[in-house]
């Protein structure tokens, strides 16, 4: 569920007041701009959006829709545009702890794509950046093909603590 839901909920069924959900926090932190630039992408007045995040006014129910319709477009932008694609088989994914990450004020989600092929990985990357990817994240073995083929940068993982670790257990079986 995204923002817009949750005001949503909040509003009509939590009974919640507008002012109490659609905060100046949410519309700088969760959609990432200033009230004027909402105001630009909403075409309601600023001033009118500051009643209303203050509480000296309840929205009629157009203006309730143009903040609903607005959070929902610059939802999809976000989402389409803010996500790291990580490539690789199902047991590196395991691995991630975590599904955003911050960057530069801002988060960006960590999305998992699942290969066990070279030929499903270069297919996943395509679809990663058809996806709206800002980046991938895959294999040294992957890497030179995939930025062949796509127009988004291309981060190579070096496994260097995994490889060292699979040496010593490699070493602990042959002495075994």
């Amino acid at each position: 569920m995204g923002v817009a839901d949750d005001i949503i909920r909040e509003v009509l069924l939590n009974e919640k007041e507008l002012s109490a959900v659609f905060t100046r926090r949410l519309i700088k932190h969760r959609l990432g701009m200033t009230i004027e630039e909402f105001s630009k992408r909403s075409g309601i007045p600023a001033s009118t959006l500051y009643k209303i995040l203050s509480g000296r006014r309840d929205p009629n129910l157009r203006t309730f829709r143009r903040i609903i319709n607005t959070i929902r477009h610059i939802e999809g932008e976000n989402e389409r545009k803010k996500f790291i694609a990580v490539i690789s088989a199902r047991g590196i994914l395991d691995e991630i702890d975590r599904r955003r990450v911050y960057v530069d004020g801002d988060f960006m989600e960590i999305r998992e794509y699942a290969v066990t092929t070279m030929e499903e990985a270069i297919i996943k990357a395509i679809k990663a950046e058809k996806d709206g990817a800002s980046a991938l994240v895959c294999a040294p073995i992957l890497s030179p093909t995939v930025e062949k083929v796509v127009s988004i940068p291309v981060v190579t993982i070096k496994p260097r603590t995994s490889v060292l670790r699979a040496i010593d257990i490699a070493v602990k079986k042959v002495r075994d």
